[in-house]
Parts: structure tokens; sequence; C-alpha cells
């Protein structure tokens, strides 16, 4: 953004604005609270997340999906966010059930309120202690992600139902980005290959094991230029879903991405929901989706204070305390999260970049933005890191302390 459309935004107000994310005189307020107040309350950094804006995301999916005519099941990816305030919000809004990935996971979604009927575990090379923990658990949904894995299942639950999880061999992911395709044209760990499926049945017809449901999972933060891609995925499932003659469940994985820069727009789910009703209408199938980035991502942000304000040659820095750790993707990935300042002084623009506290070249958290000009004290927020941040978090160089606070 150069200082021209900066100037714009001031009078028109910034392309992230909504109605519970906006400035009220000059103050930057989320889910009816003052983030400027919040920060000298509690501190920073602060992770701070709103309940409400989490059911709506929620509920939308719910509206999109209903419109399908099919059945359906939405279960939250809680890799995304494991705050248990969170989890125990949304198991008692029975809108969802719970995606996990690790006995750790079933275990903190339970002890939150979620039973095992309601969780969908989709783990990759998982270990025997991992199944000894899992085959413990009455009704979880268990997808099988491999052959070895099959064969273990089928060793020691012999005629039951299980899901597996396919590999389509085509990807999507926010931008194109290939780091977030699970699957592509690099031959990933994920899923059972077309080529393998002959095999899986066998073993699934020699333990007498009834694969009941077909899983993938291709990528994540798609928005609407991917859409295409996705739906040539979904036809890609289909000759793998025809050739397992008891399959009644489709699980579409995750993926559904949130705006992160002002060019982006938001996913048309009127159009995700015809692509479904495309390929799977009239089929008789029950569909699920795992969002996690969609429920959580744009419902909470990170509270950073500013530390410094230094001209190095050509470029302003504006250094934060808070780093990379805290919040990986923007710098694994390049899925921003666009600054705000709590506050607006009135300042000039600036074209600046924002640095953390982190001894490691990767920890920039934004690249030559414009903002309005910060003093060393005054207060940041770094938006869209309500998923994939605090839980993604370490404590590396003993800076991994944050706070979290949900708003109801």
């Amino acid at each position: 953004m150069n200082n021209t459309q900066a100037q714009v935004e001031t009078e028109i107000g910034p392309w992230w604005q909504r109605d519970d994310l906006s400035y009220k005189s000059n103050q930057l307020f989320f889910a009816g609270q003052n983030l400027n107040d919040i920060c000298k309350q509690v501190g920073t950094p602060t992770f701070v997340y709103s309940a409400q804006r989490v059911r709506r995301n929620i509920e939308r999916l719910h509206h999109a999906l209903s419109g399908t005519g099919l059945d359906y099941d939405i279960y939250y990816a809680m890799k995304a966010n494991r705050n248990p305030s969170i989890l125990t919000h949304l198991c008692l809004s029975g809108l969802v059930g719970i995606d996990a990935c690790s006995p750790q996971e079933v275990l903190h979604a339970m002890s939150c309120g979620f039973r095992p009927q309601n969780i969908s575990f989709t783990g990759t090379s998982v270990s025997k202690d991992d199944w000894q923990f899992l085959f413990r658990q009455p009704n979880l949904k268990i997808n099988i992600d491999s052959l070895s894995a099959l064969k273990h299942f089928g060793e020691h639950a012999p005629g039951q139902r299980v899901g597996i999880r396919i590999n389509p061999a085509l990807g999507v992911g926010y931008s194109d980005n290939a780091l977030l395709q699970y699957s592509g044209r690099d031959v990933t760990k994920f899923g059972i290959y077309q080529e393998q499926l002959d095999e899986a049945l066998a073993i699934a017809a020699f333990y007498d094991v009834n694969i009941h449901r077909v899983h993938f999972h291709t990528g994540c933060g798609y928005l609407n230029q991917q859409l295409p891609v996705w739906s040539d995925i979904l036809e890609a499932a289909l000759p793998f879903i025809e050739s397992i003659e008891d399959v009644r469940e489709v699980n579409l994985g995750g993926g559904l991405g949130v705006p992160h820069t002002a060019s982006d727009q938001p996913l048309d789910l009127e159009q995700w929901q015809q692509i479904i009703r495309q390929h799977f209408g009239g089929k008789g199938l029950r569909m699920a989706i795992e969002p996690g980035d969609y429920v959580l991502k744009d419902a909470g942000l990170i509270l950073l204070e500013t530390t410094y304000v230094e001209q190095k040659r050509d470029k302003c820095f504006v250094g934060v305390n808070g780093g990379f750790n805290l919040a990986p993707e923007p710098s694994f990935y390049s899925m921003p999260c666009e600054p705000a300042p709590c506050a607006l002084s009135g300042n000039a623009p600036i074209t600046a970049t924002i640095a953390g506290n982190i001894n490691e070249s990767l920890d920039v958290w934004a690249r030559d933005v414009s903002l309005p000009a910060l003093d060393e004290g005054d207060y940041l927020a770094l938006l869209n890191a309500g998923g994939y941040a605090a839980a993604m978090s370490s404590n590396h160089c003993m800076r991994g302390e944050y706070h979290e606070i949900v708003i109801p």
C-alpha cells in the first residue's frame, strides 16, 4: 500500500473494516472492546478472540451447506486454535464437532465437552501407542491415511467401520502457494493414491473392514481464484468414491480461507456450495467439512507494543515486543497478518517494516507497509491471528509468553 492509498483508507476506512472491527473516535474496536484499553489493562503480547465472530463464521457455513440439499456435518479443525474457552463455547453451541489429528487433541476436545462420536480423527504416522488410545474410544470416527495404518486397524478392529484418506494428486492453497498444498505435483505423505486403492480394498476385505467414508484434505487458505482447482479436486475424488461399494460419507476436509490483503476477496460461499452440489448432488452421500482458518482466523488478533522506531539506511523499522514464534504463518507460509494501530495519531503515513524481537532473519511481520507514524510505546494489532498462531507458537529465544482473552 502506498501513501495515497493510506490517505484514501483514512477517509473511507481500511479494507478489513467490518461491523465488529473498526475505528471509533480514532480508537480500534474489536467485538465491542477498545483494544488500546485492553493493551493497557492486560499487557502485551495478547491474543484476543471474538466468540461471536466464531459463531457467525460457522453459521455462514451452515447456511451454505444447507443450500446443497445434502446431509452434512461440520468438524472444527482444532489444530487451528485449541484454546479451551473457545472449544467449550463451540461444544455448548452444538454447531460443530471436532476434527482432531492426535490422541492429545482427542483428549483435549473431550475435556472441553465433546464426546468421541462427535470427533473425527485423521492422523498421520500413527504410532502403536496412538492406536492403543484410539481403540479405547467408542464411536470415534477414524480416517486411515496409509496402507500400513489400514492393516494395523484391521488386525485390531476387524469387522469395524472406518474412513480412508485419499490423495487425488491435486492441491489447492492461498495464493496458489505450494507450501500450503497437501497433495499435488509433489508426492506427499498424505493419503492413499489412486494406484494404491486396489490394495487398500484388498486389505479391507481381508480383515472384513467396512470402508464407510472417504476423506481428503488438499490444502489451506483457498479463496475464489482457487475454486476452479478445488472443483477439479472434487472431480478427481469421484473415481475413488465410485470404486468403494460401501461409502456413505465424504469428508471434503478444510482449507477454506479468509482475505489477508486488500486485493483478496472473501470466499464466495454460494459458488463453493454450487461446486459441491454439482459433484455430489443426488448421490445419497453425507458430506462433511473440517474448517479451521475460516472459523477462527479472522475471529482473532494479536496485540503488541512498539519498542522502537528507527531509520536504517532507506528503511524505517518499527520494532514490536512479539516475534514470528507467536504466529509463524506470515514467515513460514506468506500468509500476512495485516497491521493496524490500536489508536490513530493523525500523523502522516510512513512506509515501515515491522520487525519482531526474535534473533532470526525470518522475524519480520510486514515489509514496506504504509501506516500512520508510530511512537515507542504505541500499540499495534496484527489481524488474522485467530487461527494457526497461538496453536503453532513456540518458546524460541524464550520469548513465548503471551496472554489470551476471549470476548463473549
